[in-house]
């Protein structure tokens, strides 16, 4: 039995990847796994795994820092996995001392447009060099990687092609799936968005699609379905802004739900959306909730992008799409009100290459053991 420690900062100790899938897996395996966050209050024990976490995201690096040390020193691990350069770099001098694993799992692209989105021009330019060099750092530090994403292995994978590495994409476990594959009523269709309400993540592509929509066919009974919720002040005002100039009669809108709920809280959409800006790192960010809605049966129409192109085939569950053309988009959620037969088929190919494919038992045990061999005890 070996002790497998997660480090993180920004994700809540109860993340979907950390602890629904990684840390759940390698408790199965028999291993003594505990997750320290600083996102959340939160200590105890959940489902046979230790939680370790503080609300102390805003405070001083130098105290995140010594909470890591504080757990570090407490809990010893034979392994640590983090999730971002801070808690790789908290965990170096335990590293060195016990000469064990950190094994970076990079799941975000670094830095990313929020980290800088603040600074004007130059400064933030100078601070994406410094959060470029600290993710650098981090890779040097770090003895192997986890790569959510193929298009996330730059530049790690690039500066440090000795370490060793595996690609975990974000497969969903079905015992988190309520599948509902749904046939169109005729002349009915409810269109579904859930995560940030905000113009980068594509509600305002969204609303402009049914809008043109309605235009087309104003005879057609129009289902709105939200999840979710604005984090900014400036998105909540440009989110007040889309309701009021869209007016749109049949809206409903949703809290952001627990994960294990996740997928019955759409159940009721016949189709899925993600119209995100076209941008550098969008491109390079595969947006994971396309696997539970194709887990759920639902067919989905997606912005055309490198991360998406290069991980599945979404053509035969759905479309890709430049996110600002709207009438194209209409035109996409026509094309299954008109043929009935191709939502059904897209729908039941959408669950099968979930099945087939993209579900966490396909690549469970590639991940157990990667942390397995290159645990030093």
């Amino acid at each position: 039995m070996s002790k497998i420690l997660f480090l993180t900062t920004a994700h809540r100790y109860d993340d979907d990847r950390i602890f629904y899938h990684q840390a759940k897996a390698l408790n199965d395996k028999g291993n003594k796994v505990k997750i320290c966050s600083l996102s959340s209050e939160f200590q105890g024990i959940v489902d046979g795994i230790e939680v370790e976490s503080y609300p102390v995201l805003e405070k001083s690096t130098e105290e995140k820092t010594k909470v890591f040390e504080r757990v570090l020193d407490s809990y010893q691990p034979d392994c640590i996995i983090c999730s971002e350069p801070l808690s790789v770099i908290a965990a170096k001098k335990f590293k060195k001392e016990k000469k064990i694993s950190i094994i970076y799992d990079i799941t975000e692209w670094y830095p990313s447009m929020r980290m800088v989105e603040n600074y004007a021009f130059p400064l933030n330019i100078i601070h994406a060099i410094k959060f470029f060099l600290i993710q650098l750092y981090a890779g040097l530090i770090s003895t192997h990687y986890i790569f959510g994403e193929e298009t996330k292995k730059f530049p790690l994978a690039f500066f440090f092609p000795w370490k060793k590495s595996v690609v975990l994409p974000y497969y969903p476990d079905d015992v988190y799936i309520h599948q509902n594959s749904k046939k169109l009523e005729p002349n009915k269709i409810t269109l579904c968005y859930t995560g940030q309400f905000s113009e980068e993540k594509g509600i305002g592509n969204f609303f402009a699609a049914i809008d043109s929509l309605r235009k087309k066919k104003p005879e057609l009974e129009i289902s709105i379905l939200l999840i979710g919720g604005s984090r900014k002040e400036k998105d909540e005002k440009y989110f007040s802004e889309l309701i009021k100039k869209y007016k749109f009669e049949n809206i409903k809108i949703g809290k952001s739900t627990s994960f294990e709920t996740f997928t019955e809280a759409y159940s009721d959409a016949d189709i899925c959306f993600d119209l995100r800006t076209m941008n550098y790192e969008n491109h390079h960010c595969l947006p994971i909730k396309i696997f539970y809605y194709a887990a759920s049966g639902k067919p989905v129409i997606y912005t055309d992008l490198k991360a998406t192109r290069q991980h599945l085939d979404v053509s035969k569950f759905g479309f890709l799409v430049d996110p600002e053309n709207s009438d194209a988009i209409a035109n996409n959620i026509l094309q299954y009100i008109e043929n009935p037969e191709l939502y059904s088929d897209h729908a039941q190919n959408a669950r099968k290459a979930y099945e087939e494919k993209y579900n966490w038992n396909v690549i469970k045990e590639q991940f157990v053991n990667f942390i397995k061999i290159n645990t030093i005890k």
